[in-house]
């Protein structure tokens, strides 16, 4: 079983990257398994990227509309959710917030 959460794949970064690879691999240029080390290694970058270099803080309010709690990972659909950045304020109509416990027990802070 994978070390890191397979979440960032469903971003536009990642859901390019699943393509190229697919092109790669339909192309016979590189290997499916070749493409899944590259996936990993992507999960594996992204979680520690993101642990390691964003320092950016907001706030946010918003109707809780759906919560689930399932195989260790939280989702909360937040209705009309108002975010504040340091001098910004943005709204959006709804907001899916996904999170995982960390699998590392000395990340735990």
């Amino acid at each position: 079983m994978s070390q890191y959460y397979e979440l960032y794949r469903r971003s536009s970064i990642g859901i390019s990257l699943t393509d190229a690879l697919d092109d790669l691999i339909s192309q016979g240029k590189i290997s499916p398994q070749l493409a899944m080390k590259v996936l990993f290694n992507f999960d594996k970058s992204m979680t520690e990227a993101l642990a390691e270099k964003v320092r950016a803080r907001l706030t946010f309010k918003g109707h809780l509309d759906t919560y689930r709690f399932c195989d260790e990972v939280w989702t909360f659909i937040i209705k009309n959710p108002n975010f504040r950045f340091d001098n910004e304020t943005v709204t959006s109509n709804k907001i899916r917030i996904v999170a995982c416990a960390t699998r590392d027990s000395s990340a735990n802070r």
